[in-house]
């Protein structure tokens, strides 16, 4: 597995990089044969360090978690203990679940946009005081063939909270997100009211 540990405004020490690969290689291979790659970012917010932990295993299957700490190292193990968490659970749902037709992927195109601005000043912030936030596609994504329960899966094990994919039942695009209450939502949308006219 290729490992890349880096630090925002952090000199990440050698026995810290030590304790880092050891512990993911660890974890990873404890339920998976063979990891591609995995990041592990550091960065500091206030008096708490912050890690991200990125793992992707081909496939379109990445893992991602974050966690907290006063202290760097237990920052990591927070972080470590949550993908350690999603593996498990993921490990267990895929030996009950019979995989269906093969999965097909497309390409999601990146892209970003800019926040809306009155043409008259570009300069001009909006009224609530700023300019608004972007909407930025960080990286390419593949837009998987699922069945709805396989989507939940791949949510559970990452840390964002929606995921796209083409529905492997009627090969429609389809959403499931986290809601505020915990449960997961499903978006099918209704193929009859698409291209409707008012």
């Amino acid at each position: 597995m290729k490992l890349i540990i880096s630090g925002k405004q952090i000199d990440v020490g050698d026995a810290l990089r030590t304790h880092v690969t050891e512990r993911l290689k660890g974890l990873v291979g404890k339920y998976y044969d063979r990891p591609i790659d995995a990041s592990v970012t550091f960065s500091r917010e206030a008096h708490l360090f912050r890690t991200d932990i990125t793992v992707h295993f081909g496939a379109g299957l990445t893992v991602n978690a974050e966690g907290d700490g006063t202290e760097i190292y237990a920052g990591f193990e927070a972080a470590a203990d949550r993908v350690e968490k999603r593996l498990r659970r993921h490990k267990r749902r895929l030996k009950n679940h019979h995989h269906g037709a093969q999965r097909t992927l497309e390409p999601a195109l990146a892209y970003v946009l800019s926040p809306a601005h009155d043409d008259a000043d570009d300069d001009a912030p909006l009224d609530n005081g700023n300019e608004g936030p972007l909407v930025i596609a960080e990286n390419e994504a593949e837009i998987e063939t699922l069945t709805v329960s396989e989507a939940v899966f791949r949510l559970d094990l990452s840390a964002h909270p929606a995921m796209m994919f083409r529905n492997s039942a009627n090969g429609g695009l389809n959403v499931v997100y986290r809601r505020p209450d915990g449960n997961i939502g499903w978006i099918e949308p209704n193929k009859r009211a698409v291209g409707a006219t008012v």
